[in-house]
C-alpha cells in the first residue's frame, strides 16, 4: 500500500460529491481518484482504479449506499468502506454494519472527523457516529421480517391492497397479513404511520 490513500467517492448531489472531495484533497495523505453519482456505478469504479477507502452516500439513484457497500463486500472484500449520510437513523447504522462498512457518519461531521475516520478503517478499526450508535442500541433491533419491509416499502405511495398484490405477485390476503403485522409490530394506527415510522427509524 502507497503512503496516499486512494479514496472512491459515491455522492449523487455534486455540490457535496465536489466539496467533499476539495476538503479530502487537502489532507496530504488522501487523494479522491474516482467519483460517482449513482451507486449502481461504484463497483465498476472500484475495480477500475486501485482504492483503498470507499466513501458512499445512502440516498443514491441506481442503488443505495448500503446496497453498494454490500456488492463491495462480495466483489472486493479488501476494500474498506466508509458509509456518510445526512439521515442519522439507528437502522441505517445497524443495516451498514450488516453490509460490512467499517465506519458510519454523518455529513455535518468536521471534515478532520471524516478523514481521521478514512485513516483509521484503513488501519483496522471501526468508527461510528457515537450518538448515532448511542439511539441504535436504544432504538433496538428492526422488528420486521424482509417481507413485512417489502410490502411497506411499496405501501408507501399509497397503492390499494390489490395494486400492492399485483405488484408483488402475492394475495391481497397476504399482502393484508404482511400490512397487519407491520402496524401491530410498529404499534401505529395504519399503514401510513407504520411506514412513516419504519422511515424514521432507517428500518425500511
Amino acid at each position: 500500500m502507497s503512503s496516499t490513500i486512494k479514496v472512491l467517492l459515491a455522492e449523487d448531489q455534486s455540490m457535496v460529491r465536489e466539496a467533499l472531495a476539495a476538503l479530502l484533497g487537502l489532507e496530504a495523505d488522501i487523494e479522491v481518484v474516482a467519483q460517482v453519482a449513482r451507486g449502481d456505478e461504484v463497483v465498476a469504479a472500484a475495480r477500475a482504479h486501485d482504492l483503498d477507502v470507499a466513501l458512499l452516500d445512502i440516498e443514491m439513484p441506481g442503488a443505495t449506499g448500503l446496497e453498494a457497500a454490500a456488492a463491495l463486500r462480495r466483489e472486493l472484500p479488501d476494500l474498506k468502506v466508509v458509509i456518510l449520510t445526512t439521515f442519522g437513523r439507528p437502522g441505517y447504522l445497524r443495516s451498514a454494519m450488516e453490509a460490512g462498512a467499517a465506519a458510519f457518519l454523518v455529513k455535518d461531521a468536521p471534515a478532520a472527523q471524516l478523514a481521521d475516520a478514512i485513516r483509521k478503517v484503513l488501519a483496522g478499526e471501526r468508527v461510528i457516529d457515537p450518538t448515532l450508535a448511542a439511539a441504535a442500541l436504544a432504538d433496538g433491533a428492526n422488528p420486521l421480517t424482509d417481507r413485512e419491509r417489502e410490502v411497506l416499502r411499496a405501501a408507501a405511495d399509497g397503492s390499494t391492497n390489490a395494486e400492492l398484490a399485483a405488484a408483488l405477485h402475492l394475495s391481497q390476503g397476504t399482502v393484508r397479513n404482511y400490512l397487519s403485522m407491520a402496524i401491530q409490530k410498529l404499534a401505529v394506527r395504519n399503514r401510513a404511520e407504520a411506514v412513516r415510522m419504519a422511515r424514521e427509524k432507517g428500518w425500511l
